[in-house]
């Protein structure tokens, strides 16, 4: 117990009342802590992925990050789309109107399952795809593959988020978290044996890591569907309303389709950065790669904060709570930059540990010298740039659950295409710049997106605040 001074001080009476009120810290934590552990094994199932295709080989590794990226950029579009159902699941509790989370959480599902045979067509796009990245020949044949089965497994990773969306939009993370956690036990030794192979397993490569992510997935969207569907959920939450409503479809495209276009363009001018630095040689190319890779340890775990924001808003929104709204964003803030800090300080001390997981068996110890020169620079860039994207993942959350997508997308397309996109190629392509010039358009691009939806976020608070 805290002694009597500690009690009745005002600092101590202050972290009281910000851990126990609505929308404090303990009702961001109960929301995001599962989520933050659920997005930590999607971090160790790809952060184990990169490194058993390190040990594979240098072009494995190479490869498989331009073409994740890639895979995951077409997906992006449907899946920023599907993945509001969170946001109208959140407003749907919070005015007390469970009855129609039914019929929004079918209506992602059928989003889901047309994203899915949209991205199974565009599998055939992948030759020509990574033939405009000009990336060496034996590269490009092991970025088709693993791309090619990507895109045919995409519709279980969108069902899988649609209904997730059912228990995180409710607040109820704890089945997200189980789900997860069972397709990282599956999925890591899986991965592990069809890269490496085991006994009369041949080694599949960088083809046996997609094989075995699309089994993860689809492992953990049969679990879902068993969990939602079950009976006691029917009545409460209309299960029944799958009927095609077109009022539905168009808030989704209405709010949805600019949280998609937001989530496209995050994605694709990461991959079209990746892509852009791969033209100046293979070790930047693979430094890049884990560098980014070792980004996800700090990245994906904010994700579950910055949908705990979103969820907290959501329904803070539907219940008519605007006080609510500014504390909610201020707990899920505070969590999400104690995370980064401590992160930042782990790639700053540590940089060499952390390389080093990525080194194959047999490398050139010259070129693995480059790949780590460059990564140690490289993850200082990410030490600064990732406190940045703390406010990003949870601003965004934030003003997704005050309905304000259009801004969101209109910032990302606009900010994508002239604040990185042509910049990076105009410094690599036409003025011969290095990968550290690169990286610093990348660094203040985070930094230009935390500040303009910092500022609108304080804008559209007041503005819910005078409403009500």
């Amino acid at each position: 117990m805290p002694s009597r001074r500690l009690r009745t001080s005002p600092l101590f009476r202050r972290l009281v009342s910000a851990w126990s009120c609505p929308s404090g810290y303990r009702d961001a934590l109960r929301i995001g802590l599962p989520l933050v552990f659920s997005m930590s094994s999607t971090t160790l199932i790809l952060f184990t992925d990169r490194v058993f295709l390190g040990q594979h080989s240098v072009e494995a590794l190479a490869a498989s990050t331009p073409a994740g990226m890639a895979a995951f950029m077409f997906a992006s579009l449907f899946l920023g789309i599907v993945t509001y159902a969170n946001t109208f699941i959140a407003q749907f509790v919070g005015a007390r109107r469970e009855h129609d989370v039914g019929a929004a959480l079918w209506h992602a599902i059928y989003l889901a399952l047309l994203g899915g045979g949209v991205m199974a067509l565009l599998a055939f796009t992948g030759p020509g795809l990574f033939a405009l990245f000009g990336h060496a020949p034996e590269i490009q044949v092991l970025e088709v593959q693993y791309f090619g089965i990507m895109m045919v497994g995409t519709v279980f990773m969108l069902m899988k988020d649609a209904l997730a969306c059912f228990y995180s939009g409710r607040g109820y993370t704890g089945p997200i978290l189980w789900v997860n956690l069972l397709g990282a036990l599956v999925n890591i030794p899986l991965d592990y044996i069809l890269i490496h192979g085991f006994g009369r397993i041949p080694s599949y490569g960088v083809a046996g890591a997609a094989v075995a992510s699309i089994a993860g997935q689809a492992l953990m969207m049969l679990l879902f569907l068993v969990l939602v569907f079950r009976p006691r959920w029917r009545r409460l939450y209309g299960m029944r309303q799958w009927r095609l409503d077109r009022a539905i479809l168009r808030d989704y495209l209405r709010y949805g389709g600019p949280a998609g276009i937001q989530f496209f363009m995050d994605v694709f001018t990461f991959a079209f950065f990746i892509a852009a630095v791969g033209r100046l040689g293979q070790a930047e190319l693979a430094a890049s790669n884990i560098a980014f890779a070792l980004n996800t340890l700090a990245f994906l775990p904010m994700v579950g904060i910055s949908v705990a924001a979103n969820t907290l808003v959501g329904q803070a929104v539907g219940s008519k709570r605007p006080e609510e709204v500014r504390r909610a964003v201020t707990s899920a803030m505070h969590i999400a930059m104690a995370w980064m800090w401590g992160v930042a300080a782990i790639y700053l001390l540590l940089p060499h540990p952390l390389i080093r997981l990525f080194q194959p068996g047999e490398v050139d110890p010259v070129l693995f010298e480059e790949v780590l020169h460059h990564g140690t620079w490289l993850l200082r860039f990410i030490a600064f740039y990732c406190l940045f994207d703390a406010m990003n993942l949870v601003y965004i959350g934030a003003l997704k659950g005050l309905a304000d997508t259009a801004f969101i997308g209109w910032v990302c397309f606009l900010g994508g295409l002239f604040g990185l996109v042509i910049p990076v190629f105009v410094a690599i392509e036409v003025l011969q710049a290095g990968v550290y010039v690169a990286w610093g358009m990348l660094t203040l691009y985070v930094c230009f997106l935390a500040l303009a939806f910092r500022t609108r976020f304080r804008l559209r608070a007041q503005r819910e605040m005078a409403l009500n």
